[in-house]
């Protein structure tokens, strides 16, 4: 193995229950919150740009201060997502009457209770790995980005993983620090050259417990080369097959396509996480590649399994964007992840830094949110 050289929610209330903006769900009313004040039951004041909430997330009536548009948390405070929003009136009503319980199952940014995900304990053994498509055929929806945070969140969390560049871009390994062009192995040696060892590829990231698989624009002839094998579809699979004892999680970054490149992703994965751009045109492709994956379950690969739907890029200051993601929980229910990714500057800042967000803005609320992605992942497999 070589060595690689808030914004915050407005405060809550009720949504009206019939009119332009009623759709008969509980995301609509929690989103609807976002555009009006209760000044009744919180206070809301600014000083230099900062929303400072007296009593939201705390439950004491002390003030907290979040920055505004997901800025960083000020130094010496923590970040906590399940501060961001309050519960649902109708819903707080039937929880017990315990302050700490009623906190932690607040309503989430997808309109649903937002469920407290535990913070995983150490693994005493390792392996064997479950391996995760990060896959959407529309480009810029964010899956280069979830597939280094979450792998970076899951490595924090004393996983071993295993990143997947299957790209030609190369934009997994640019993010991580990679110059494609100066690479001499790739993806690609691996998987048309006989007798390659994955160990001659694997680069070790700056990241303790995370591998990655690096990709340049060789990869590309690969999907022409291919076309000749004998099961062509699970050539991935086999040169991932010598890896699953020596990690927790492979995470394989797919092209925006659903070519064959991809095709071999899904047979090779067990599960598929659809990153989703909260915008109508990423919404319109989601239908076509559900129907891919279905061929592939049907056909190719019965173990896959459609793991969820993440919302990317999520403004809840734009009707646009809660409109997209009201729609896509109306369509997708509990395969939509309670975390949503929410917008901030931090993210292409990490990819010139060549690190993940949970380094490189520990405190940031972006990292936050993927490390609260990494324990739903975690358990949602815990649970199976």
């Amino acid at each position: 193995m070589r060595p690689l050289g808030v914004q915050v929610p407005t405060m809550p209330g009720r949504a009206p229950s019939s009119g332009p903006e009623a759709v008969g769900s509980a995301a609509v009313r929690t989103f609807a919150t976002h555009q009006r004040m209760t000044t009744t039951v919180h206070t809301m004041k600014m000083t230099d740009g900062q929303h400072v909430n007296a009593t939201a997330g705390n439950g004491g009536g002390r003030e907290s201060t979040h920055f505004a548009d997901y800025d960083e948390v000020p130094e010496g405070h923590f970040y906590d997502p399940d501060a961001e929003y309050e519960p649902d009136p109708e819903y707080a009503a039937t929880l017990a009457p315990d302050a700490a319980r009623q906190r932690r199952e607040r309503i989430g940014p997808t309109g649903r209770p937002l469920p407290y995900f535990p913070i995983p304990g150490p693994l005493t053994d390792h392996g064997p790995a479950k391996i995760i498509a990060m896959c959407n055929q529309k480009g810029g929806v964010g899956k280069t980005t979830s597939t280094i945070n979450l792998g970076a969140a899951l490595a924090e969390y004393g996983r071993r993983v295993l990143l997947v560049d299957f790209d030609p871009q190369g934009a997994l390994s640019v993010g991580l620090g990679v110059n494609p062009m100066e690479l001499d192995l790739t993806v690609y040696n691996l998987l048309m050259e006989r007798g390659m060892s994955a160990d001659e590829v694997l680069l070790k990231t700056a990241v303790p417990n995370m591998d990655l698989l690096p990709s340049n624009i060789d990869l590309s002839a690969a999907e022409v080369q291919l076309v000749s094998e004998v099961a062509r579809e699970s050539t991935l699979q086999r040169a991932l097959k010598p890896l699953l004892q020596d990690y927790d999680y492979i995470v394989i970054d797919c092209q925006p396509s659903l070519g064959l490149l991809t095709v071999n992703a899904l047979t090779a994965a067990h599960k598929v996480i659809v990153p989703l751009e909260c915008e109508f045109f990423a919404l319109r492709g989601v239908a076509l590649l559900t129907e891919t994956i279905e061929k592939v379950q049907e056909r190719l690969n019965p173990e896959l399994e459609l793991d969820g739907i993440l919302a990317t890029m999520y403004d809840s200051r734009t009707v646009h964007s809660r409109e997209v993601l009201a729609r896509v929980v109306e369509a997708f229910d509990d395969h939509v992840y309670h975390t949503v990714i929410g917008r901030t500057v931090r993210f292409p800042e990490t990819t010139v830094a060549g690190e993940p967000i949970t380094t490189y803005a520990s405190n940031s609320v972006g990292a936050a949110a993927y490390r609260q992605l990494a324990r739903e992942v975690l358990a949602r497999c815990h649970a199976e």
